[in-house]
């Protein structure tokens, strides 16, 4: 009798902690990248901030509508951008995985990419982070804004 209830014990136990587990490593994992930021968002105007190399300006403006839906076109002015530049959509409000979108060099201290979001189920609530990046790694000046849009919400 005493060995069913300990053995109840364990399996109620790693139940509990499989569930209680797995709800805070989705916490962690949707929070880490733009805790503690302040937010704005790309489609209500530029977004701009000031760092030790000069003044960063970040505008998302909404093409026509294309074979994948809405297309976008994403504007960065850099004081100083990396040679591998991208900015990487993370969906902020649902995970849908990362997708890097490599910026083009324009003119001297601006670079634009055109990109179409990836859909998704929950149409206009869906909400997207853009992550300014070189290469695979954070740049060096991060943003002290989390830069976000909502995909069809227009």
């Amino acid at each position: 009798m005493l060995r069913a209830i300990v053995v109840a014990g364990i399996i109620v136990s790693i139940i509990l902690l499989g569930l209680f587990g797995f709800r805070w490593l989705q916490t962690a994992q949707n929070e880490a990248p733009g805790a503690g930021k302040a937010v704005c968002d790309l489609l209500a105007g530029p977004c701009e901030w000031q760092t030790e190399t000069g003044l960063w300006k970040v505008d998302l403006d909404v093409m026509v509508e294309g074979e994948q839906g809405k297309e976008y076109r994403l504007t960065v002015h850099a004081p100083k951008a990396p040679e591998r530049f991208l900015a990487v959509l993370r969906g902020e409000s649902m995970y849908m995985g990362e997708y890097p979108v490599p910026l083009r060099r324009e003119d001297d201290g601006q670079y634009s990419a055109q990109f179409a979001a990836p859909l998704c189920t929950t149409g206009s609530e869906m909400v997207w982070r853009v992550d300014l990046q070189q290469g695979q790694q954070p740049l060096p000046e991060t943003a002290p804004l989390k830069l976000i849009f909502r995909a069809g919400d227009h």
